[in-house]
Formats: structure tokens, C-alpha cells, sequence
């Protein structure tokens, strides 16, 4: 006997005024900051600019997939447009892998050939977007710990205020040095920030669009978790993969030869794998005995 289960959890808090209110002070943060920066010769905050517009745009691509995510599923599109964000998340590391180069180019220029630097605008512009990130940050700060996506918003942004940070120290240095190789030199160490954290954004976007296990999930501890279960005698054929940044989906089979309570049982682990594994949408697949007709994908067991 077969019995198929499966268990939905309904998409996270929209924060619709917070990513608008963000969005639209980083936006404009952004524009002003490339203005100076050019104005005053500086070309950290000019990367800097680039850093938070890569972050403007990932803002924009968290707050579209939280849109889409709340759209209901079609016969055609039986999950929804959830994996819109997954292809957003490849095509904003992208985007950031080559602004970077870009700036880096430069910034090498630079070192052979510096200029002067206007402190004192460098400063003013970027100790406004510290607090500008700050304060982005804090409309994510409520959702942070429940909702990885919203916690993704909120880190960028204070990554952002650092970055900003760092650029406040360039120019002090600059101030009272009068070394504008500062300049340079702290923009290659904005590019390495950021080239670090494209470079992660890409590799698990990649892993997720090759329906790799999303990351913070075990798939050894998920399969002992289920084989430990009252009843359960073997577990085979677990998949696990994401169906968008923040949703992950199961499919396993469970053996229990005395049969039972079923509904009971798929009820406790759907609620385990959400809580304590973060997998959204579960479905199980009660058998008997460990039929011969295993998924030809095979999976872990």
C-alpha cells in the first residue's frame, strides 16, 4: 500500500514599505554618490556607488520575488513563478562580477597616475549613506530571523553602511596624509568586498537553479531525521531543492510495514522538516515494503 502526503506553508510577510522606502533613498543615494565621486576625483566613492547599486538592484529582485512568490500556481506553472528570483540572483551576481572589473581596471589606473581628492565632499556624501543603509537595514530588522530573503535585504544593507565606512576612512586618510593612493587602494579593497560576495551570490544561485540542496540544509541529517520517526523502517529516494532563494521543497519515501496512524505520522514530519529544517513544501510517500520500482534519479537513501 502507497500513500502520497504533502505539506504547504503559505509564502513569508510581505515588507512592501520597506523595500519601496529602501529602494527608493538607495536609488537616489546612488546617483548622488556617482555624481561626487566623479566631481571629487574619488574613485572609492565611485565603487562604492557601484557596490550599492548592486544592492539597489538585488533590493529590487527580493521585493519582485516576494511579489511573485504570492502568485498562485496555474495548471501550467503548477509551482508559480517562484524560480523568477533564482534567475534574478544569476543575472545581479553577473552584473556585479563585471562592474567590478570595471572599477578595478581603474582603480589600477589610478595607482600609476592619482589625482587630487576632494575630502571633505567624499566624506559628507558618504556619511550620508551610512545612514541611509542603517536605516534601510532597520525596516528588515523585525523579519531578519525568520525569512532568509528578508535577512539577505537586511545584511546588504549594513554591508553597504561599512562599505561607506571605509570610505570615510580613505578620505580622513587622504585629509591627513595628503597620500591619494589611499584612494586606490581602499577602491581594490571595496572590489575584493564585493567580488567576494558576487562571487557567492552566483555560486548558489547556480546551485539552485541545477536544483542542487539549497545551502543550511543537511540531506544526511534530514534523512536520519525521517528514519527515526515512530514506525519507519527505511528511507529512500529523498530529493531536496529549492524552488526559489527562500523556499525549499522534499520528496521522500518511507517504509513502515506496520502501517498506522500515516496521517498522523506525515503531519509531525512535515512540521519538523519546515521548523527545524526550513523546507517549505514537503511531499512523503508512504510504502509497505521497499518496492523494486525506485526513482530512476535514485537520491539519497
Amino acid at each position: 500500500m502507497e500513500a502520497h502526503h504533502h505539506h504547504h506553508h503559505h509564502a513569508p510577510a510581505r515588507y512592501d514599505r520597506a523595500f519601496a522606502i529602501g529602494i527608493s533613498l538607495n536609488l537616489a543615494f546612488v546617483i548622488a554618490e556617482a555624481i561626487y565621486g566623479a566631481r571629487a576625483h574619488s574613485l572609492a566613492l565611485t565603487a562604492d556607488a557601484g557596490h550599492n547599486l548592486g544592492d539597489v538592484l538585488g533590493l529590487g529582485l527580493a521585493w519582485v520575488g516576494t511579489m511573485l512568490a504570492a502568485r498562485r500556481p496555474t495548471t501550467r506553472r503548477t509551482y508559480g513563478l517562484r524560480r523568477f528570483s533564482i534567475l534574478a540572483a544569476l543575472g545581479n551576481a553577473g552584473f556585479l562580477l563585471i562592474a567590478v572589473g570595471a572599477i578595478a581596471v581603474e582603480a589600477v589606473h589610478r595607482i600609476s597616475n592619482p589625482g587630487p581628492v576632494a575630502t571633505n565632499t567624499v566624506m559628507v556624501v558618504a556619511l550620508i549613506g551610512i545612514c541611509i543603509n542603517v536605516g534601510t537595514a532597520l525596516g528588515f530588522m523585525r523579519g531578519r530571523h525568520a525569512d532568509l530573503n528578508i535577512r539577505g535585504a537586511f545584511l546588504h544593507m549594513m554591508g553597504d553602511a561599512a562599505a561607506s565606512a571605509g570610505v570615510v576612512v580613505a578620505a580622513l586618510g587622504i585629509a591627513w596624509t595628503g597620500w591619494t593612493l589611499i584612494d586606490p587602494i581602499v577602491s581594490l579593497a571595496l572590489v575584493a568586498l564585493i567580488t567576494a560576495g558576487s562571487w557567492g551570490l552566483l555560486r548558489d544561485s547556480l546551485n539552485l537553479a541545477l536544483d542542487a540542496v539549497p545551502a543550511g540544509i543537511d540531506t544526511e541529517e534530514v534523512t536520519a531525521y525521517l528514519g527515526s520517526l515512530p514506525g519507519v523502517r527505511d528511507v529512500h529516494d529523498v530529493h531536496i531543492w529549492g524552488l526559489s532563494t527562500t523556499h525549499a521543497a522534499l520528496t521522500a519515501h518511507l517504509v513502515v510495514p506496520d502501517g498506522g496512524n500515516t496521517d498522523a505520522l506525515i503531519g509531525t514530519a512535515c512540521r519538523h522538516l519546515h521548523d527545524h529544517f526550513g523546507i517549505e513544501h514537503a511531499t512523503v510517500q508512504i510504502e509497505q515494503r521497499h518496492l523494486a520500482h525506485d526513482c530512476a534519479l535514485g537520491g539519497a537513501a
